[in-house]
């Protein structure tokens, strides 16, 4: 019999010296299910807003006379531009927009959110990133792999969230108060998540094209939307730069098994790292979950490299989602100013009203 003690042992693979003794870890990691507990909550709020929001347009489109069901103001989730161009008309003006103003409050939220927690929108509550998660997961379970693309490549269509949106800040921020104002007051800037449903509803052939595009891509290659075109997640990982959180390794207790790395899927070289600083880090604890090795790879808060559980991150997520939330809807800035009377006249003719440029 072996004289090392059970909790010791050389590394089973990777490049690190066989001889390096470690202790396996003991503790069972939940990081991933606190993370799928998050997700799925925030996946089934938005699947209850998209019901409310279509019965919401249904009731006007069909001609009833009293409006008996509520717009759901979180439907501002999915107008992301429209919450730039609130947060640029409140950074002129100082007052709150009266048109799509949960859109702002909850880019807001999003976007505190990715700074205290890394990128935790996109890994933690985005459906759409939700959505590509599971998809490469199940091309990976069904091909027994995902592809990866040459590293030129790579490099060149990540490039490319970054550049849309930029374009996107440019033309918003470009844009004096009085042009906001004037947008969202539109029938077209009124109407614009009704719009955007329409979109889906009654999707052309071209879109239907280019989104099933998409899904395959995503099912081959790791969030291929997240990863090549997302401009949102390129605002988020740019917010990320500023948070104080990283994963972080010990170098002197890796075993260099490379475990980490296969894991995470944004594809960052975990285990040559001390700490992880990318905007592509999404914050989602795989690479933590992947480390076999006890006090090697944690969430770390930067400046006292104290380790942050699963738990905090998925709680300080929460609270920082429901406190914003809550403070509009308490200081009365959460429902758009929009009357029935307007929505009884628009949405029927929603289809007729194009973006004014």
């Amino acid at each position: 019999m072996s004289s090392v003690p059970a909790e010791v042992e050389a590394p089973i693979s990777g490049n690190g010296p066989a001889d390096r003794p470690w202790r396996r870890r003991v503790e069972v990691d939940r990081s991933q299910v606190a993370r799928r507990a998050v997700q799925f909550a925030f996946l089934a709020l938005n699947v209850w807003i998209g019901v409310q929001f279509y019965h919401f347009v249904r009731q006007f489109e069909t001609g009833s006379a009293v409006a008996a069901i509520a717009r759901p103001p979180g439907v501002e989730g999915w107008l992301p531009i429209a919450g730039l161009m609130n947060t640029r008309y409140f950074l002129l003006t100082g007052e709150v927009p009266a048109i799509h103003p949960a859109a702002m409050f909850l880019l807001l939220a999003f976007l505190t959110a990715s700074i205290l927690f890394r990128k935790a929108f996109c890994s933690w509550l985005c459906p759409v990133g939700t959505l590509s998660e599971y998809l490469w997961k199940l091309g990976r379970d069904t091909f027994k792999r995902n592809f990866r693309l040459p590293r030129w490549l790579d490099i060149g269509l990540r490039s490319l969230k970054y550049i849309l949106f930029g374009l996107f800040a440019y033309a918003v921020f470009s844009m004096p108060a009085q042009a906001i104002a004037e947008f969202l007051g539109s029938p077209y800037g009124v109407v614009a998540d009704v719009k955007m449903l329409n979109f889906f509803r009654y999707m052309g052939a071209g879109a239907a094209v280019t989104l099933g595009v998409l899904v395959i891509a995503s099912i081959f290659v790791q969030n291929f939307w997240c990863r090549y075109l997302c401009p949102y997640g390129a605002l988020m990982g740019l917010a990320a730069l500023l948070s104080p959180l990283r994963i972080r390794r010990n170098v002197e207790t890796c075993i260099d098994c490379a475990k980490c790395v296969k894991a995470c899927p944004s594809r960052l070289p975990v285990d040559q790292l001390v700490q992880v600083r990318s905007a592509e880090c999404l914050g989602c604890l795989e690479c933590v979950a992947a480390c076999p090795v006890e006090d090697t790879l944690h969430m770390t808060f930067a400046p006292a490299r104290k380790p942050v559980p699963a738990w905090v991150m998925a709680a300080g997520v929460a609270l920082v989602f429901l406190g914003v939330v809550g403070f509009a809807q308490a200081s009365g800035h959460w429902h758009s100013a929009i009357p029935d009377w307007m929505y009884r006249e628009l949405i029927p003719r929603a289809h007729e009203y194009a973006h004014p440029r």
